[in-house]
């Protein structure tokens, strides 16, 4: 579920990152100049996105832990709770 969200985070902030450039171009000026305001334009989201990064690697490495410990326990747990009898649905209406 982590890597979901990490995943439409990313999607967001790269739309909002499109758009503030796409903004900012429509006036005459191009996001890749040197001036102070287009530096901060860049960087204005390089925090979420790297933490979202980062969050969904660990997420997606979280994930194939578990399911490599499913994997390796998927036949350990198939011994009989009750002992090796077998209770029929007549038994239960007892």
């Amino acid at each position: 579920m982590v890597a979901v969200v990490c995943l439409a985070l990313l999607v967001i902030i790269f739309f909002l990152d499109s758009f503030n450039a796409t903004v900012y171009s429509v006036g005459g000026n191009n996001i890749e100049d040197d001036t102070q305001e287009a530096r901060d334009i860049r960087g204005l989201y390089t925090g979420a996105r790297t933490g979202s990064i980062v969050f969904l690697v660990a997420s997606l490495l979280a994930a194939a832990g578990a399911a490599a410990v499913l994997y390796r326990g998927r036949n350990q747990g198939t011994r009989d709770s009750d002992g090796g009898e077998e209770v029929d649905f007549e038994d239960l209406g007892r």
